[in-house]
C-alpha cells in the first residue's frame, strides 16, 4: 500500500483530534495500537458468532484488525498521547482506520465499535500491552540478570573483602555474598512484577460506557477474552467487579509500583558495582568491570562504569514515571479514570526501559565482571572492624582501645592487638577472615 493511500485511512474524528492536541508530537505507544487492533478483530468475530454482525462484514473487520495488530499501520495512529483522558480519540482513530481497511459498507461506530466503548476498550488495550511486555520482555530480562549475578556469587564465594556500612569499613564479607544478595534483589523484584500481573490481566471489556454493559451481548466479553487469550497465549481475565475495573486503574498503579521497587534495586546494585570498580589505583578497586569504550576524550586509558551509569539513569526515569502514574491513578472520578493515555505512556516506557537496561546490564557488565583479588585482599586485611571478632575474647572496650591505637599508628590490627597483650592463639582463632565472613554459617 502506498504512502498516499495510507494517508487516507483515518477519518474526520481523527483529523479533529490531530488538530485539537498538538502537544508533544508523540503518539500513543505502538503496543497499545496493536492491542486495539487485536481487540477489534476479536470483537468482530465474537459479534458474528453471537449473531449480532454479518459474518462477511465481521471477517473483513477482523482481517483489518489482525493487520493493525501485526503493526502494519502504526503510522495511521498519529494522535498525540496527551489527548482526551479516556483514549476516546485513539479508539475512534482505530474505528476509522479499520472501517476504511474493511471496505464498503463498514461503519466505524455501528460495526467496528459494536458492543464496545472507548471507556472499556482503550484501558483493556493498555492492560494487555503492559501484560504482554512485562511477560515476554521484562521478566526474561530479569531472569537472565538474576542468573548472571548468581553465577558470579558462586565464582566469588571464597573471595574475602571488607564489608562496608555507612560507607565505612565493616567486618569482612565475601564478594560472593554480595553478589548473592544482588541476585536475590532481582529475583524478588521479578516476583513483585509477577504478583501484579494477575490484576493487570483483568480487563474491563464488556462494561461499555460505565460498567453496566449497556448495548453489548452478555456473552460478548467472555468470547472476546477467550479469543484474545487463545491468540496471544496470555492469561486474559474477567474483572473481579465491572465497576471496579471501569472506575479506576489501580492495577496499573500496582504494576508501576513493582517497577519502581525494581528500579530502586537496580540503582543500588549499579551504584555498588561502580564504587567497587572505582580506581583502578585511587579508588576501592575490588572489581574489574568490562572495558567497553574510552572513558575520556582527554585522559588516556581512563575507563568509566558506563553500563552501571545507564542502569541508574533508566531507573531514575522509571521512578519518575511511577510518580506520574501514581498521580494519574488518583484522578478517577466516579465511573472512569480519565488519565489513561498518560498512564499508558509512562508504564510502557518503564517496562521497555527496565527490560533493555536489565539485558545490557547482564550482557555487557555483570557477566564479564572479574574480581580484583589484590584489591579485595587489601580491603579485607585493612578493615579494623574485624576487631569485632575479638569482643567475645577480650571485651568491647579493650577491642575499641586496640582499634583506636591501630588507627593512630597505622599498624595492623594483629600487630597492635599483640602489643596490647592478646595472645597469638586467640588472634589466630578470632581473626580468621573467611570464618568471620561466613559468620554463623561456619559453626
Amino acid at each position: 500500500m502506498g504512502v498516499q493511500e495510507q494517508e487516507q485511512l483515518w477519518g474526520g474524528e481523527t483529523t479533529k483530534a490531530i488538530g485539537n492536541f498538538p502537544v508533544s508530537g508523540e503518539p500513543i505507544p505502538a503496543s497499545v495500537v496493536h492491542w486495539l487492533g487485536r481487540i477489534k478483530a476479536a470483537a468482530a468475530r465474537a459479534n458474528a458468532e453471537l449473531g449480532k454482525l454479518d459474518p462477511e462484514v465481521a471477517e473483513r473487520i477482523a482481517a483489518a484488525g489482525d493487520r493493525v495488530g501485526a503493526g502494519e499501520f502504526d503510522d495511521q495512529f498519529p494522535i498525540d498521547v496527551f489527548q482526551t483522558g479516556s483514549g476516546t480519540s485513539s479508539n475512534m482513530n482505530a474505528n476509522e482506520v479499520l472501517a476504511n481497511l474493511a471496505g464498503e459498507g463498514v461503519h466505524p461506530n455501528d460495526h467496528v465499535n459494536m458492543g464496545q466503548s472507548s471507556n472499556d476498550v482503550f484501558p483493556s488495550a493498555v492492560h494487555l500491552a503492559a501484560l504482554e511486555q512485562a511477560t515476554s520482555d521484562l521478566l526474561p530480562a530479569l531472569e537472565r540478570l538474576e542468573r548472571a549475578f548468581a553465577g558470579k556469587a558462586e565464582e566469588f564465594k571464597d573471595i574475602v573483602k571488607s564489608g562496608r556500612t555507612h560507607l565505612m569499613d565493616a567486618v569482612p564479607v565475601t564478594l560472593g555474598q554480595e553478589f548473592g544478595g544482588y541476585a536475590a534483589q532481582i529475583r524478588l523484584g521479578a516476583l513483585r512484577v509477577r504478583n501484579a500481573l494477575p490484576q493487570v490481566a483483568q480487563i474491563p471489556l464488556g462494561g461499555t460506557a460505565t460498567g453496566t454493559g449497556l448495548n453489548t451481548h452478555r456473552d460478548f466479553a467472555p468470547k472476546v477474552r477467550e479469543l484474545l487469550a487463545k491468540e496471544s497465549g496470555l492469561d486474559v481475565r474477567a474483572p473481579e467487579d465491572p465497576f471496579e475495573a471501569q472506575g479506576n486503574r489501580d492495577a496499573l498503579v500496582e504494576l508501576s509500583g513493582a517497577l519502581k521497587v525494581l528500579a530502586v534495586s537496580l540503582t543500588k546494585i549499579a551504584g555498588d558495582l561502580a564504587l567497587m570498580g572505582s580506581g583502578p589505583r585511587a579508588g576501592i578497586g575490588e572489581l574489574l568491570l568490562p572495558e567497553l569504550q574510552k572513558g575520556s576524550s582527554i585522559m588516556p586509558g581512563k575507563v568509566n562504569p558506563v553500563i552501571p551509569e545507564v542502569v541508574i539513569q533508566v531507573s531514575a526515569q522509571a521512578i519518575g514515571n511511577d510518580t506520574t502514574i501514581t498521580i494519574a491513578g488518583t484522578q478517577g472520578q466516579f465511573e472512569l479514570n480519565v488519565r489513561v493515555p498518560l498512564m499508558a505512556r509512562n508504564l510502557l516506557d518503564s517496562i521497555r526501559l527496565l527490560a533493555a537496561a536489565s539485558r545490557i546490564f547482564a550482557e555487557k557488565c555483570v557477566e564479564g565482571i572479574q574480581a580484583n583479588l589484590e584489591g579485595a585482599e587489601r580491603s579485607a586485611e585493612s578493615t579494623l572492624a574485624v576487631a569485632t571478632a575479638l569482643n567475645e575474647h577480650i571485651g568491647y572496650d579493650k577491642a575499641t582501645e586496640i582499634v583506636k591505637a591501630a588507627t593512630a599508628s597505622g599498624g595492623t590490627l594483629r600487630e597492635v592487638a599483640r602489643e596490647h597483650g592478646v595472645d597469638e592463639a586467640t588472634l589466630d582463632e578470632a581473626l580468621d577472615l573467611r570464618k568471620i565472613a561466613r559468620g554463623s554459617a561456619a559453626d
